[in-house]
């Protein structure tokens, strides 16, 4: 009798424990879901590392006074890899030329270094130096749009979201920009950032001309007749020789484009892109290529916007929704296995069928799969769903650039090697640039560009896979004649940075002969100049 009566409590009691876990393993799902497919209110701010100031440094004395244009005193930044805070000295966000200058005096008075700053999607320190005056530059957000000369007028510290909204009202479109929105014009400028338009390439070839801010206050306007040697140290020069206050930039008429889809062997790509240049048609092209662990880098989806032969009336701008969803499919994916094979088969599979477009007044009659947007539509895109809450992973971009009868053979091994490290491939993508006359030059003539977009853990073991990846990858790009892009991180060394930038030493001198006192700093400039 007892023991029948101590059954039931036992089973009550199994059954209790069994809803308490699934109640728990519930509420943790529910929790992580929450996390990995949530917006995050502010930029992460990891700590790493932190890059002290000096325990003396040379700047102020202690006693003296903030000056009162300063917005943040002390205290540290960061930038997009969350990776590099940084100890400053304080912050300034001048909303004038003359604003601009009385930070720049204050600077050279009491011998304090100056950085610059737009947005900070630097990942190596670019946009900081130890015990620096940051100069913020966003509220230098001027645009004029200038129809007759077919050009617009951009103040360095605006976003290229701002500058398609502005020309988007006109009919106009931009001929060149990154490939997000949220982006500074002057520091994308500064890294000669490229996008998806791929026969114009980087933005040297739209910039017409810069209004430029020296170390000494004065400004002075460039372009390639009039100062043609600071002009190319400039665009592509990290804002070591002065502040681009305003540049004008070519513009383009918007157009009607029809978004296709074409997947096929990452093999072929050379001869997909290369047919492309004789279509006229074609007007912006790029490839996105498997993240499958056991097919990485074996398959590409390659997107074409192809002009329309008779134009459709063109909508006002639309926001891309944001979507958990699909963060959450995107950030599991961290997790390799299962999660980057579906987040590569929902890419190429599920992708096209949901893609915002625009509908045409005539869209019954065309067929079922158009996708129809315009050129600014096309590049209205701030990638919100990159944005992540996760605070033990952060992300990195890598870029190669490398010759066409390279790409193919450095694709293989850097797959193998990124199969060997703990960093995460969560996108790769390939565009096409070309040669500019600037003297950090990374495409030096037609090239493939890589873009590797990876998860890392953060920590110091990260930090260390990180970069032995990183110089691993570096090596297989220089053995086939390719190149590395200098706004990320630093893990390359001074003979990396001379074979890929032959002319790197005419640019410190051109910028020790403009900057003597060495005013504008950076950690790229302080590490390998």
């Amino acid at each position: 009798m007892a023991a029948a009566r101590r059954r039931p409590f036992r089973f009550r009691a199994r059954h209790g424990l069994a809803v308490f876990v699934v109640l728990i393993l519930v509420s943790y799902g529910i929790s992580m879901a929450d996390l990995y497919s949530g917006v995050p209110q502010r930029p992460k701010d990891c700590l790493v590392r932190q890059v002290a100031a000096e325990p003396n440094p040379p700047m102020v004395d202690a006693g003296a006074a903030f000056p009162a244009w300063l917005v943040q005193r002390r205290g540290t930044v960061n930038d997009a890899s969350c990776l590099n805070r940084t100890e400053v000295y304080g912050v300034a966000r001048p909303g004038t030329e003359d604003e601009l200058r009385t930070a720049l005096g204050f600077a050279r008075e009491h011998r304090l270094e100056v950085s610059l700053s737009g947005t900070r999607h630097s990942m190596g320190g670019q946009a900081a130096a130890p015990g620096a005056l940051i100069i913020d530059l966003t509220a230098l957000d001027r645009i004029v749009v200038d129809q007759a000369s077919g050009s617009v007028r951009v103040g360095g510290g605006a976003v290229w979201r701002q500058v398609l909204e502005a020309v988007h009202a006109r009919g106009l479109s931009i001929r060149a920009m990154p490939s997000i929105d949220v982006l500074s014009v002057g520091g994308t400028i500064a890294a000669n950032a490229h996008g998806v338009d791929f026969r114009t390439g980087s933005l040297a070839s739209t910039v017409r001309s810069l209004r430029v801010m020296l170390a000494d206050g004065t400004v002075h306007t460039l372009d390639r007749t009039r100062s043609p040697e600071l002009f190319h140290a400039v665009i592509g020069g990290y804002g070591l020789l002065g502040v681009i206050l305003e540049a004008e930039l070519d513009v383009v008429p918007d157009e009607s484009y029809r978004l296709e889809q074409q997947v096929i062997a990452t093999a072929d790509l050379p001869g997909v892109f290369g047919a492309a240049f004789d279509d006229p048609d074609r007007r912006l092209m790029y490839a996105h290529l498997s993240t499958v662990p056991s097919g990485l880098f074996e398959e590409a989806v390659v997107y074409t916007h192809r002009r329309l032969a008779e134009p459709e009336p063109i909508p006002p701008l639309r926001h891309e929704p944001d979507s958990g969803a699909a963060r959450l499919l995107f950030n599991l994916a961290r997790h390799r296995g299962p999660g980057q094979w579906l987040k590569w088969t929902a890419q190429r599979d599920l992708l096209p069928h949901v893609r915002q477009c625009t509908e045409s007044r005539n869209e019954a009659l065309r067929a079922a799969e158009a996708c129809l947007v315009s050129r600014n539509q096309a590049m209205y895109n701030d990638l919100a769903l990159l944005r992540n809450r996760i605070p033990q992973y952060t992300d990195i971009l890598q870029e190669y650039f490398l010759p066409p009868d390279a790409l193919v053979p450095f694709l293989r091994s850097a797959a193998a090697e990124l199969n060997q490290h703990q960093a995460v491939l969560l996108n790769a993508s390939v565009r096409v640039v070309h040669a500019s006359p600037v003297l950090l030059d990374y495409a030096q003539g037609d090239r493939y560009s890589v873009v590797l977009y990876l998860s890392q853990d953060v920590s110091a073991a990260g930090n260390r896979d990180m970069a032995e990846l990183t110089r691993m990858l570096i090596d297989r790009a220089l053995a086939q004649g390719g190149t590395f892009y200098l706004p990320y991180q630093q893990h390359y060394t001074r003979d990396d940075l001379t074979r890929a930038y032959p002319r790197v030493e005419e640019f410190f001198a051109l910028k020790r002969r403009h900057d003597p006192d060495l005013l504008f700093m950076n950690s790229f400039y302080r590490r390998f100049a």
